[in-house]
C-alpha cells in the first residue's frame, strides 16, 4: 500500500513576526496620531509642517524602537547564559536534587518508572545534554541566536519606517491640511486593517477580529490626538 507523505506546516519565525508587528503597529499608529493632532492645530495650508514633524518623529521613533529591540534581545541572551551558568553549578553542587528534577519532569509525560530511570540516567550521563534538558524543560528557556539583537533592531526600525510613511504620504500630494488628513485617515485605516489581518493569520485563528482591533486602536489614537489639538487650539 502506498502511503501519502505527511507534511506538517508550522510557523517557526515567531520572533521575526513579533519584531515586524512591534515596529509596524507603532509606525502606523504613532505618526498617524501625530499628523492628525497637528492637522487640528496648524493652518489649513501648513502641510509642509506636518510632513517635517512627521519625518522627525519617524526618524526618532525608528531609532528608539530599534534600540529598544536590541536591548531587549541582549537582555534575553544575558538572562539565558546567567541561568545556564547557575544550572551548571547546581549539577555540580546538588546533583541528586537535579537528577530528581529530571525524573519528575519525565514523569509528567506518563513514562513508566523503569523508563524514567533509564532516560534520566541517559540524560544525566552527559553534562551538556543534562543542562540543555533542564534549561528547556525546567526553565522553559531556548538558547538565543547570537545575531538576534542586531537583526531585531534592524527589523523593528525598518518596520517602523515603513509603517510611518503610510500616514504621511497623502500630505505630499495635498496642499490642504484637511484633504491630507482625510487621505491619511483612509490609507492608514486601510493599511491597519490589512496589517491586522495578516498579523492575525500568523498569530491567531481570528484574522478579521485582529484586523478590526488594529483599526480600532489606530483610529482611537488619531481621533484623540485630533480632538485634543482642536480643543486646546
Amino acid at each position: 500500500m502506498r502511503h501519502t507523505e505527511h507534511v506538517e506546516h508550522h510557523f517557526t519565525a515567531s520572533e521575526t513576526v513579533r519584531d515586524i508587528v512591534i515596529g509596524m503597529s507603532d509606525g502606523l499608529t504613532v505618526p498617524f496620531a501625530l499628523a492628525a493632532g497637528l492637522s487640528g492645530a496648524v493652518a489649513a495650508n501648513a502641510t509642509n509642517l506636518i510632513i517635517t514633524a512627521g519625518f522627525a518623529e519617524v526618524a526618532a521613533g525608528s531609532i528608539a524602537m530599534g534600540l529598544g529591540g536590541y536591548l531587549a534581545a541582549k537582555t534575553d541572551a544575558e538572562h539565558y547564559y546567567a541561568e545556564r551558568v547557575r544550572e551548571v553549578q547546581e549539577t555540580k553542587d546538588v546533583p541528586e536534587r537535579e537528577i530528581a528534577e529530571v525524573a519528575d519532569i519525565l514523569k509528567t509525560y506518563g513514562l513508566s518508572d523503569e523508563m524514567v530511570l533509564s532516560v534520566t540516567q541517559s540524560i544525566c550521563a552527559d553534562e551538556t545534554r543534562w543542562v540543555d534538558f533542564m534549561m528547556r524543560f525546567e526553565l522553559g528557556l531556548e538558547e538565543p541566536d547570537p545575531r538576534r539583537a542586531g537583526r531585531s533592531a534592524l527589523t523593528i526600525a525598518l518596520s517602523y519606517i515603513a509603517g510611518g510613511m503610510v500616514p504621511l504620504a497623502p500630505y505630499f500630494f495635498s496642499h490642504s491640511v484637511v484633504t491630507g488628513l482625510i487621505g491619511s485617515a483612509i490609507v492608514t485605516l486601510l493599511a491597519l486593517f490589512v496589517f491586522g489581518y495578516i498579523k492575525g493569520r500568523f498569530t491567531t485563528t481570528h484574522p478579521f477580529r485582529s484586523a478590526w482591533q488594529t483599526v480600532l486602536v489606530g483610529g482611537l489614537a488619531a481621533s484623540a490626538a485630533y480632538a485634543i489639538a482642536k480643543w486646546i487650539g
